[in-house]
């Protein structure tokens, strides 16, 4: 039997093959991956601080214009002026007085002296119409605005009356019948114990807004000026670690555009600092040797006035006679104090006075200046002595002429000197206030620019770095 071979079996399939899965890209390594987040980090930083930096400028210009706008424009002024008005107030009453001591042989005095009683008259209306302008919204001011300009009226009615009847009475030189005389007290007790203190009311508010404006400020610049100078050095230190960080990561120099923000920060936080300092200065300066001065002054010629005043009303009332010397006596050592405890005692002293003085213009009679106002002060205090005197001595008539005319060119010389010195502060105030705004223009100015430049240059110099990471 034949055997018929067999095929071998087959040998098995392989088993089928995956296919090969994609190679994975490698991940960023880490230091990679934030970079851009630091370099992002560290410009937001500087951003903060450059915001902080020029916010602490902004906000030391607005309380350096604030203070420049209240002393200079605002409540400054309204003192200057309220100061004024109780000037020409005082001035009325002592031009009718001066009427009505000189009797009717004078008759080209008594029109000069109601003339200058006009004039002072309009001038007091124009200076409460302005106070009442600058008063704004302040009802309390307004009120006694309102309440001057009231009695101012039914005080020029006295006078009217006063004047009326003294002319028909046709007297010699020398005190009124009593009819006008009682006329006469109604009208300058109503100055003296209601318009005067009023005016002097506005003068004090408005001098309580000054100063509490200026001592504000004074406190709150400093400060500020620091905070100028600490954002500044933290601004310029967050640029300076951004440029190193940069430098060092991609080995570079540093990039000029931060460089230059570097320097523009520098120049701003300088200029900041410096224009917050010059406003600073400037404002002690207005407030110091110009307002502050000006304001005394200007009281001292309305006291002053005040006196010559009650010269004439010693004159002119024999039963208030003795009242009227101490007035002037009180207002005589307010403005220029020396021990002494009657009139003929501060006459004695100012006639042997020093350079020591006291009081309210004790401050202000430095200088050559200042000994021209003392020696005009002095020889008004011996024309004083005359004057009195003469009226001690009954002899009315040469009393009177000797205040409407020895007495009164003394008192003009002196008044002439204050008015002088005053002059001399208000060009101070100025010159102070100009420059202390021009500051502030030029940092108002200066601040755009500052600004975009900065920001310019930062974009600049970070941008093209993140580019490279895109």
């Amino acid at each position: 039997m034949t055997m018929t071979p067999t095929a071998p079996p087959a040998p098995p399939a392989p088993p089928p093959v995956a296919p090969a899965a994609p190679a994975r890209q490698a991940a960023p390594a880490p230091a990679r991956r934030g970079v851009p987040g630091r370099i992002r980090l560290l410009t937001g930083v500087a951003a903060a601080a450059l915001a902080l930096l020029f916010g602490a400028i902004a906000a030391g210009g607005a309380t350096a214009g604030e203070g420049l706008r209240v002393i200079g424009r605002d409540a400054g002024p309204q003192v200057v002026t309220t100061a004024g008005l109780y000037f020409g107030l005082s001035d009325m009453d002592a031009q009718i007085a001066d009427v009505l001591v000189m009797g009717s042989g004078d008759d080209a005095r008594r029109q000069a002296a109601i003339k200058r009683y006009e004039q002072q008259r309009t001038m007091a209306n124009q200076a409460l119409l302005k106070a009442f302008e600058l008063a704004g919204d302040d009802p309390a001011e307004r009120r006694t605005i309102e309440s001057v300009l009231d009695g101012l009226a039914r005080y020029e009615r006295l006078a009217a009356r006063a004047l009326l009847l003294d002319e028909q009475s046709g007297h010699a030189a020398g005190p009124p019948p009593s009819g006008v005389v009682a006329v006469y007290r109604e009208a300058t007790d109503l100055m003296r114990q209601v318009l005067l203190p009023q005016a002097y009311n506005l003068t004090l508010e408005s001098g309580t807004i000054v100063r509490r404006t200026y001592d504000e400020t004074a406190v709150t610049l400093p400060l500020l000026r620091v905070a100028v100078v600490a954002a500044g050095l933290l601004a310029i230190g967050c640029l300076a670690w951004l440029q190193v960080f940069l430098a060092r990561r991609f080995r570079r120099i540093l990039g000029p555009a931060l460089l230059a923000a570097t320097v523009v920060t520098l120049a701003a936080t300088v200029a900041g600092a410096s224009a917050l300092q010059q406003d600073a200065d400037h404002l002690r300066t207005a407030k110091e040797e110009g307002f502050d001065s000006i304001v005394t002054l200007a009281k001292a010629r309305a006291i002053g006035n005040s006196m010559q005043g009650d010269q004439s009303r010693f004159l002119l009332d024999e039963e208030r006679a003795d009242t009227y010397e101490h007035t002037y006596l009180d207002k005589a050592q307010r403005l220029l104090y020396l021990e002494a405890g009657n009139l003929g005692g501060y006459h004695a002293a100012v006639a042997g006075r020093d350079e020591d003085y006291r009081g309210m213009l004790g401050r202000q009679l430095g200088g050559d200046r200042g000994r021209a106002a003392l020696d005009a002060w002095a020889r008004f205090q011996r024309t004083d002595a005359t004057l009195r005197a003469m009226a001690s001595g009954d002899r009315p008539g040469a009393a009177v002429a000797s205040r409407l005319g020895s007495v009164r060119d003394a008192f003009d010389a002196y008044d002439k000197e204050l008015v002088t010195l005053a002059a001399r502060h208000q060009a101070v105030f100025e010159r102070a206030v100009g420059a202390g705004q021009s500051a502030l223009d030029n940092l108002w100015r200066l601040l755009p620019f500052a600004i975009g430049g900065i920001g310019v240059l930062l974009v600049a110099g970070v941008w093209p770095r993140l580019k490279e990471y895109r």
